[in-house]
């Protein structure tokens, strides 16, 4: 009989000296065999199906995979999400796409369980996916972790919020929240310690993470790390539409005025010509703020500006963002690029209600960055700060707020600022200017096939600073519960007088209020708009 954690057999080889057998675990969900890592250090499990998406309207909420009938060869991390992927610009995907990957240390059995993490991939609910072209688990398993990444869908199939029970909204993260079930449920016979998962992402796998701590569902995590991402950035909540359905299906030839019709027109379409329409037609999707339905989970019914997150007081939270986030934006532009640009007021856009008063505020802000200089390659270095704090920095730091508001203790802020030769944006970009730009960080924390290069000595010394502290994070919720060499000095927490920093760089320092200048001109900023800000509801007082 197969026991629980049958995963031990790694551990014997056969008498003869020839290779070991593969893994094999007994889960809740059926038999499952994995593969052993060529290092042989760690076990994979690759592609096990969490998530089944109904094929009558792929759209809508998934449910969970049925058990296995027969053992599942878990042997292979290539599905992926429909999308437009971002390496050849072609469309590729399935909605049969609910996979996640497990990766079990040697070290891990029923008698030393070890800490979860779980990745949460980003690419702004458009683009991403989970397998080892991007997301290798080498850097993170060898510190003795069980690393699991997943699925889940994108675009139009993972955000469309048509305001329906059949099509709520925010189905991508229900997808992530029928995984973390699985994870709950399963990890166990694995090895993992289901007391000690902790949930990570970047960009909008952070956002996701956040929405999550945010969200009405149970806690099926321990702590959090959230990496250039915040639900306060202002591309991440969009207003619902409830004609994205309807108009998709009249791009594809299809004329109706019923939501319904169309979801069940599209649903029999192939997803690749979904994708297409939805990208010629430059249709937008993101988290949304749902309509709530008797007997529908809902991830969020509120906005963030207006709700508490309670969950924060007794999670330990690990956050920050890369020091040029919007980097590549900008430096490599021709001049061309910048006599057109109108970037103070199109971003403003998706942060401020318009009203007579908006160009106004959009002098303000494009004075307090340029003054009175043109747009040109002479100012490319300010307006990338304005597009790093407009983004992704200044929302990080609303979301320190309100954790601190909401009593969170063990709260670990970061700046990511190296630049080396692994850097992961900048490199498939050519840019050699210092600084590091938006999801550059992950590059050293995760092993990539698409970049097989070795990393240099320096860039080695960046991966094994940022795995140590990470993986510290993961199992004491305290990223440097002592001094070493590699890591000479105490990440402290930020308190409600004092926001500690660690710059992550060729050397790590401790610093205080980062960018405070900048940080300082927002919160003004938001405070004298506060009305205007959208999503926004302002508290009526009582009669």
């Amino acid at each position: 009989m197969v026991g629980r954690w049958v995963a031990v057999c790694l551990l014997l080889g056969f008498v003869n000296g020839r290779e070991r057998v593969d893994p094999l675990v007994q889960t809740k969900q059926g038999i499952i065999r994995g593969v052993r890592a060529d290092s042989g250090d760690y076990s994979m499990f690759l592609g096990i199906p969490f998530g089944k998406v109904d094929e009558n309207n792929p759209f809508g909420v998934a449910t969970p995979y049925p058990k296995f009938e027969e053992t599942f060869l878990a042997d292979d991390d290539s599905s992926i999400c429909p999308q437009i992927e971002e390496f050849n610009n072609t469309i590729v995907g399935s909605v049969d796409c609910l996979h996640l990957n497990v990766y079990v240390p040697n070290k891990a059995n029923s008698r030393n369980k070890l800490p979860v993490l779980v990745w949460i991939y980003g690419g702004g609910f458009r683009i991403g996916f989970s397998g080892r072209f991007l997301h290798g688990p080498q850097y993170l398993v060898r510190h003795d972790v069980i690393l699991v990444t997943l699925n889940y869908r994108l675009g139009p199939y993972g955000f469309m919020c048509l305001d329906t029970p059949e099509v709520p909204g925010n189905q991508g993260l229900k997808d992530q929240l029928l995984g973390l079930r699985w994870i709950k449920d399963n990890i166990e016979s694995f090895g993992g310690d289901v007391n000690k998962i902790t949930l990570m992402g970047e960009s909008a796998g952070a956002v996701s993470v956040e929405l999550h701590l945010w969200s009405k569902q149970e806690k099926l995590f321990n702590s959090v790390i959230l990496q250039s991402g915040s639900v306060y950035s202002p591309w991440v909540i969009m207003d619902t539409d409830v004609t994205q359905a309807i108009r998709l299906a009249g791009k594809l030839g299809y004329d109706t005025d019923s939501s319904s019709e169309a979801i069940s027109f599209l649903a029999k379409t192939d997803s690749k010509l979904v994708i297409a329409a939805a990208s010629e037609m430059s249709m937008r999707f993101g988290v949304c703020i749902e309509k709530e339905f008797e007997d529908v989970e809902s991830i969020l019914s509120e906005h963030p500006r207006n709700s508490n997150v309670p969950m924060a007081k007794n999670i330990p939270i690990l956050t920050g963002f890369n020091n040029k986030e919007m980097l590549v934006s900008y430096i490599s532009q021709p001049d061309s690029y910048f006599a057109k640009l109108d970037v103070f007021n199109s971003s403003l856009s998706d942060l401020l209600e318009y009203d007579e008063e908006f160009q106004e505020m959009a002098e303000l802000v494009r004075h307090f960055y340029i003054g009175d200089e043109e747009f040109s390659q002479e100012v490319k270095w300010e307006l990338i700060d304005f597009s790093s704090d407009n983004d992704f920095i200044y929302p990080v730091h609303e979301s320190i707020e309100k954790f601190l508001e909401n009593g969170a203790e063990k709260l670990y802020h970061y700046v990511f600022s190296y630049s080396g030769d692994r850097n992961f944006v900048k490199k498939r970009n050519n840019v050699t200017e210092k600084g590091a730009a938006h999801a550059d960080e992950i590059s050293f924390l995760f092993d990539m096939t698409f970049d097989p290069s070795i990393p240099t000595e320096e860039d080695q010394h960046i991966i094994d600073v940022m795995t140590t502290l990470w993986t510290n994070f993961v199992k004491y919720g305290n990223p440097t519960p002592e001094t070493t060499e590699l890591i000479p000095i105490k990440w402290l927490p930020v308190t409600k007088d004092i926001l500690n920093c660690l710059n992550i760089d060729s050397e790590l320092s401790l610093q205080r209020n980062i960018y405070h200048e900048r940080m300082a001109f927002w919160k003004l900023f938001f405070k004298t708009n506060q009305a205007k800000i959208k999503g926004y509801t302002p508290m009526v007082p009582l009669m």
